[in-house]
């Protein structure tokens, strides 16, 4: 891998996690990316321009290529059509999700305890509950004001889940045991007198009255960093799945960058919300996001029902969400033989029990993309005593009935408030799905 190339991305990568504590920040700078590569916002409610006119709507000839993105909430679902395509062209997917493990802020958040101001907050997800203390978080997320107005909020470092000092319970270190109700309440202030959503309001540039709802989610504050031999080790919080969601923003504007009149499929990013609760919302992959998007851009290109499905059966999806790299600490827990490791390129996932989309048709493509790329891959399968997590790629097979994929970047620490890889990896990713828009 050229250091140069990794240096660069690994450094926006970086700024890509700092600019997303939460999924509705990730779309934000997923958005503000797009604008500046000439992508053009799209609104659900309303007409959008017919299949390859410009982005504002105002002509009907081909373009070179149309390039439009939608936001539903915490998803986003851009795409880059040819200026040759047909009511039949298939697509080329790269799924991911913009949520991560966490807390989530309750309502009445404000709680006066012994002294110390604590957040009401609910487990979100399947976090590392130890790697949460001790830390600086941030709440993220958005307020929505009584007109129905959605305002993006961060607090910068502002909470603290304090562990127990080891002179209180001199146990702890032969197995510590979090209740999630009482062990894992954030302070942010001592005396009786405070209101976390009057300042949440307040830095949002809104009066406290007018919030009529939010949804606000911890982030830790702590910056990526590399460090370790040569700076090879890259570690940040919300990697999965910003490590997926990032990868495919770059491959899809690189793809926007080049000649695309003569491509043969129309190449779409789709970053869903809510994967870490199981998918099952508006902008989830389990939710009609995405065929709502497809069948639109089919009704753009003249489609009919039976043109849609013609196209669907020659698409793919690629589903990126993060693996598992071997455990030096715990590797009984790995399978004995496919033992993937930091640095030794991305992942495909395969699960006999389909909890990954992974077939051997999918397991050639992503041979030839990544050939392509001229990257290395690594084969992930799970220990059979060991249950295997899902991801959105069995999802989306199951509801459209694209042939899928499933691919990720090797992390430890998964589900912690700060992951590790190896500085290579998320690299190869994104040149392997760059492959895979290129045709691969």
């Amino acid at each position: 891998m050229d250091a140069h190339i990794t240096d660069a991305y690994i450094d926006d990568f970086a700024r890509f996690i700092e600019a997303s504590p939460s999924s509705y920040h990730a779309v934000a700078e997923a958005a503000r990316r797009l604008d500046e590569a000439g992508f053009s916002r799209l609104d659900e409610a309303s007409d959008w321009p017919a299949a390859g006119a410009d982005g504002d709507g105002g002509g009907t000839e081909p373009a070179a290529s149309a390039r439009h993105y939608v936001v539903r909430d915490g998803a986003i679902i851009a795409w880059l059509m040819p200026g040759g395509a047909t009511k039949t062209t298939p697509f080329r997917i790269l799924g991911s999700h913009t949520d991560s493990p966490g807390f989530k802020l309750k309502p009445k958040p404000t709680i006066a305890n012994r002294g110390w101001l604590q957040a009401g907050v609910e487990v979100y997800g399947g976090p590392l509950l130890n790697s949460w203390l001790d830390r600086e978080l941030e709440l993220a997320g958005r307020l929505v004001t009584h007109d129905g107005r959605e305002h993006l909020v961060r607090t910068g470092p502002y909470l603290r889940i304090p562990q127990l000092a080891i002179h209180l319970d001199r146990e702890v270190n032969s197995g510590l045991v979090l209740d999630k109700q009482r062990h894992m309440t954030p302070v942010f202030g001592v005396g009786h007198a405070g209101d976390l959503l009057a300042h949440l309001a307040h830095l949002a540039g809104v009066p406290a009255w007018d919030v009529a709802g939010y949804d606000l989610l911890t982030a830790n504050t702590q910056s990526p960093a590399r460090f370790g031999k040569d700076g090879e080790l890259f570690a940040a919080g919300r990697m999965d799945n910003l490590s997926s969601v990032y990868a495919g923003l770059v491959a899809l504007i690189a793809a926007a960058d080049e000649a695309q009149a003569e491509q043969q499929h129309i190449s779409v990013l789709a970053a869903f919300d809510h994967e870490e609760l199981g998918s099952e919302s508006r902008s989830g992959a389990s939710g009609p996001m995405l065929d709502d998007v497809l069948t639109r851009i089919g009704v753009g290109l003249g489609a009919t029902p039976s043109d849609r499905l013609r196209a669907y059966a020659a698409s793919w999806c690629l589903s990126a969400d993060a693996g598992h790299a071997i455990h030096p600490n715990y590797p009984e827990r790995h399978d004995p033989v496919n033992t993937p490791i930091a640095g030794g390129g991305p992942l495909l996932k395969i699960n006999a029990n389909q909890r990954y989309a992974t077939d051997a048709f999918g397991a050639a493509l992503w041979a030839r993309a990544c050939e392509r790329a001229g990257v290395s891959y690594q084969e992930f399968v799970s220990n059979n005593a060991v249950p295997c997590g899902s991801t959105i790629g069995p999802l989306t097979a199951t509801r459209l009935g694209i042939r899928t994929v499933d691919v990720g970047v090797p992390l430890l620490s998964m589900h912690s408030a700060r992951e590790l890889c190896h500085v290579n990896d998320p690299v190869a990713l994104s040149a392997a799905i760059g492959a895979f828009f290129a045709g691969a």
